[in-house]
C-alpha cells in the first residue's frame, strides 16, 4: 500500500509538467508567430527570454538550460530596471516588453510616423493586430509566472521580478507613459493598434524617438547610431556674450528646423570660446522640434554615405556634428567629406546639415611650397591647383562664424555672467582680481578658462557651507592660491 501511494504523487506531478510545458509551448509558438514586430524580442534580453521559455516547453524541461537563461535574463533586467529612466507598469519583463514596442523600427511603425492612419495598408494593419495578439499573451503569460516556473525547476528561491525598483525621481514622457499604461492594462493590444500608431506619428519611431542625441560608432567593419543617454544640457541661455558670432548660427539652425533650406556651418577659431557648446546648446533648444545631432568622429568621413542613408527618409532634422576638424597635408579624408558636403553623385538628404568646429578657418594646413611654383622632380607641377584644391573644402562650408580668443573686458564680462548664473555672492573687484589670477596661472582667456574659474569658486562655496554647518573653522584654499602654490612646485 505503501509503495501504491508513492507512485500517484509522481504521476500526478509528471502530468503536471506536461501540462506546464504544454503551456510554455503555446507561449514560444506565440514569440515565434511574430511578423511585422518580430524585432520586439530580438534584443539581448528578448532572446534570453525565448532561451528560457523554450526550455520549459520540452516535453522533459531542461532545467540546465533553463538556469542559464534564467541567469542571464535576471541580470539583463536587474540592469535595465535598477538604472531605468522611467517607472514600472508591471513587473520588469513586461516593461521591457512594452519599451521595446515603443522602440522597434519596422515598417508600420515607420510609416505611422509620416503618414495617416488611413494611408497605413490594410494588409499591415491586419497582421500589426496579429503580432499584437502574440505580444499580448508574451505581456501576460511571460513574466512573473514564467520566472517562476523556471526557479522552481532549477531549484532557485523564487525572487519575483516585481523586487526591482527605478531610480528614486525617474520619469518618463507623459505620452509614453500613458500608452504603456493602456497596454499593461489591456489583454486585447489589437484594438490599439490605431492608438499606437498615433503615437508614432507624435513621438517618434525608435531610437530617434527615444534619444535627441547620438553617437556613430564604427564597429566589425560596419557601423552603427548609438543613442546618448545623458548628452551635455547646455543651453543657448547658459551661454554668456559671443551673441553676434552666433546669431548666423542659429538662424541657420531655425530656418532648418522649420523645413527650410540651410547651409552646412563651419565655427573656427580660438580654442575654449565656445564653438562645441553652441551646437549642443542649438540641438538641446530645439529637440522639442524634431532636431537630432549626430557626432561623428574625423577618421570616420568615410562612413557617411552610410550615415545618410539612416537618416535620409526620416521626418526628424539631423545635425551631423564633427569636432575638431581639420587635417594635415598627408591625410586624405577631407576629400570624402567635400562630397559629402557638395559634388557627389548622391544629394545631400535636406534634412541633413554638417556643423564642424575647428581651429582652423581653411581646414587643412597649407604650405608656403603650395604657393611656390616647382623648384624640383618631387614637387607638384602645378602647385596652385593644389592650393585651390585644399582651399575648397572650406569654401563648402556655406556659414563661418569665428570665434576669437575674448580680450580681458569681454573675458571679464564673461566671468560675471557665470557668476551670476551660479549665484555667486562675490565682490566685483575681487571677482575680477581672483578671475584675472585665474587667467594668468591656467589656459589664459578663454570662455572655458572663465567656466573652469567659476566651477573652482562654486567649489569653495560648498566647503564654506559644509563647514559653516558643521560649525567648524576649517581652513580653506583659494582657487587663485591653489593655482600660485602649484606653479611654484613646478
Amino acid at each position: 500500500m505503501a509503495r501504491k501511494a508513492s507512485r500517484r504523487p509522481t504521476r500526478r506531478r509528471a502530468g503536471s509538467v506536461r501540462e506546464s510545458a504544454a503551456g510554455w509551448r503555446d507561449l514560444a509558438r506565440a514569440a515565434e508567430s511574430l511578423v511585422v514586430l518580430r524585432g520586439v524580442l530580438d534584443d539581448p534580453a528578448g532572446r534570453e527570454w525565448r532561451e528560457l521559455v523554450g526550455a520549459l516547453a520540452r516535453e522533459a524541461p531542461d532545467a540546465v538550460r533553463a538556469a542559464a537563461a534564467y541567469a542571464r535574463l535576471f541580470t539583463l533586467l536587474a540592469v535595465e530596471t535598477e538604472s531605468a529612466a522611467g517607472p514600472l507598469v508591471g513587473d520588469a519583463w513586461q516593461t521591457h516588453l512594452i519599451a521595446r514596442l515603443l522602440e522597434d523600427d519596422n515598417p508600420f511603425s515607420h510609416k505611422a510616423e509620416r503618414a495617416p492612419w488611413h494611408a497605413l495598408g490594410p494588409a499591415l494593419v491586419a497582421q500589426v493586430r496579429t503580432d499584437l495578439a502574440a505580444l499580448a499573451v508574451c505581456h501576460e503569460r511571460g513574466g512573473t509566472a514564467l520566472f517562476e516556473a523556471a526557479a522552481r525547476l532549477t531549484g532557485r528561491p523564487a525572487v519575483s521580478w516585481d523586487g526591482f525598483r527605478p531610480f528614486d525621481g525617474a520619469a518618463a514622457a507623459p505620452a509614453r507613459l500613458r500608452i504603456m499604461r493602456r497596454l499593461h492594462a489591456s489583454r486585447e493590444w489589437p484594438v490599439l493598434a490605431q492608438d499606437l500608431a498615433a503615437y508614432f506619428a507624435s513621438a517618434g519611431v525608435g531610437l530617434f524617438g527615444r534619444y535627441r542625441a547620438f553617437r556613430w560608432v564604427h564597429d566589425e567593419g560596419a557601423g552603427r547610431l548609438e543613442g546618448v543617454a545623458v548628452p551635455d544640457p547646455v543651453r543657448l541661455a547658459d551661454l554668456v556674450d559671443y551673441e553676434l558670432e552666433r546669431e548666423p548660427v542659429v538662424e541657420n539652425t531655425r530656418q532648418f528646423v522649420a523645413g527650410g533650406p540651410a547651409n552646412n556651418v563651419l565655427l573656427y577659431g580660438d580654442r575654449g570660446t565656445g564653438k562645441s557648446s553652441t551646437i549642443k546648446a542649438l540641438a538641446n533648444e530645439y529637440a522639442g522640434s524634431g532636431l537630432r545631432l549626430v557626432e561623428v568622429a574625423k577618421d570616420r568621413l568615410g562612413d557617411y554615405p552610410r550615415i545618410l542613408a539612416l537618416l535620409r527618409g526620416r521626418r526628424e532634422r539631423f545635425i551631423l556634428f564633427v569636432d575638431d576638424l581639420s587635417f594635415d597635408e598627408h591625410e586624405t579624408q577631407y576629400k570624402a567629406l567635400k562630397a559629402v558636403l557638395e559634388g557627389g553623385v548622391e544629394a545631400r538628404p535636406d534634412n541633413v546639415v554638417l556643423y564642424a568646429t575647428s581651429n582652423r578657418r581653411r581646414l587643412v594646413v597649407e604650405r608656403f611650397a603650395d604657393r611656390q611654383a616647382a623648384g624640383g622632380p618631387e614637387d607638384e607641377v602645378n602647385p596652385q591647383e593644389a592650393a585651390e584644391e585644399k582651399l575648397s573644402l572650406a569654401d563648402r562650408f556655406g556659414i563661418h562664424a569665428p570665434f576669437l580668443v575674448p580680450d580681458q573686458e569681454r573675458y571679464l564680462h564673461v566671468v560675471e555672467g557665470l557668476a551670476s548664473q551660479f549665484g555667486l555672492d562675490v565682490p566685483r573687484e575681487e571677482l575680477h582680481r581672483r578671475a584675472i589670477v585665474w587667467a594668468q596661472w591656467h589656459n589664459g582667456r578663454s570662455c572655458r578658462a572663465a567656466r573652469q574659474f567659476i566651477d573652482a569658486l562654486r567649489g569653495e562655496a560648498l566647503l564654506r557651507r559644509e563647514a559653516s554647518e558643521a560649525g567648524s573653522a576649517a581652513p580653506r584654499r583659494s582657487a587663485d592660491s591653489t593655482a600660485s602654490s602649484r606653479s611654484r612646485r613646478r
